[in-house]
């Protein structure tokens, strides 16, 4: 595989306003210890996506993770939005799709996706006002979640839930009119071909890097800088360096950046089994699940 010499991990959030606390951004070298781009800021959507951009100009050879998932479920009904006459053909059209739907909405929200009729028939948005097309239980799932799942690496779910602190959709939306706005400027994992040097653009899931780092499952978060440096120690990084308390976005984005340096050379991440040229154009892949 490629090399890359620096990783950065997105820690994303689709809750409303301008400026959002949730959001963090870290990166790491080959062999340095990962550090905050820009420690207290409180970061604005835009200014990430003006973030990425500069690294796309500058053409650093980076591999940047980001915390959302890049499409819906589409293998299991053949469509994203089944009996919707607009459900796209593939990634890129879904994402067009969210802004030509959202674009009157500020911050890269999604609000107006979200009120379209047929859209809102797919989801659940609160307690008793759930799609009559949201699938029963928890909701639909991509290939890689229901992998994931029965592998036992990861306990995703369903991004069409919209409800809960474990709910993922918000997130995932405004996080495609982020790529739509990014799409063919820098190359997104597996949608497209890695190139042989500049940036490439991968879906993470920050618990792969909290479970590499021996922390259990439902006590992935840290919130210390010692506990933070300890769980970096396991991944063979050097400590943050950060005293004190630390935000747990700002310890999953330190961790995922550092692991990322650690498997971005293992061939199996980048050629899980299951992964065909389908599913890449059409559901897309979270990196590190094999």
């Amino acid at each position: 595989m490629r090399r890359f010499t620096h990783f950065a991990a997105l820690d994303w959030s689709g809750a409303r306003g301008a400026r959002q606390r949730g959001i963090a951004l870290a990166v790491a070298g080959e062999s340095d210890a990962p550090a905050l781009v820009r420690p207290g800021h409180i970061w604005s959507r835009a200014e990430i996506l003006e973030w990425i951009e500069s690294v796309a100009a500058a053409g650093t050879n980076m591999l940047i993770g980001f915390d959302f998932s890049a499409s819906f479920a589409f293998a299991d009904c053949k469509a994203y939005f089944p009996q919707w006459d607009e459900s796209p053909a593939d990634m890129p059209a879904l994402w067009a799709l969210v802004e030509r739907l959202a674009t009157a909405d500020p911050h890269y929200e999604a609000g107006g996706f979200l009120a379209h009729p047929e859209a809102r028939r797919h989801f659940r948005h609160g307690r008793g006002d759930v799609g009559d097309l949201f699938a029963p239980g928890a909701g639909r799932l991509r290939i890689v979640e229901q992998h994931q799942r029965a592998t036992k690496q990861a306990a995703s779910v369903s991004n069409f839930n919209l409800v809960g602190a474990a709910q993922v959709g918000k997130a995932s939306l405004s996080g495609m009119r982020l790529l739509h706005r990014l799409r063919g400027r820098i190359p997104l994992w597996p949608l497209d071909p890695v190139p042989r040097q500049g940036p490439v653009l991968a879906e993470i899931y920050t618990s792969l890097s909290a479970r590499a780092a021996g922390l259990r499952p439902g006590r992935s978060k840290i919130r210390d800088g010692a506990a933070l440096d300890a769980a970096l120690s396991v991944l063979g990084s050097p400590g943050a360096g950060i005293a004190g308390p630390v935000s747990d976005h700002a310890a999953d984005a330190l961790l995922a950046a550092a692991w990322l340096s650690t498997i971005a050379g293992d061939t199996a991440s980048w050629a899980p089994a299951p992964l065909s040229d389908r599913l890449a154009r059409t559901e897309g892949w979270t990196f590190g699940i094999i």
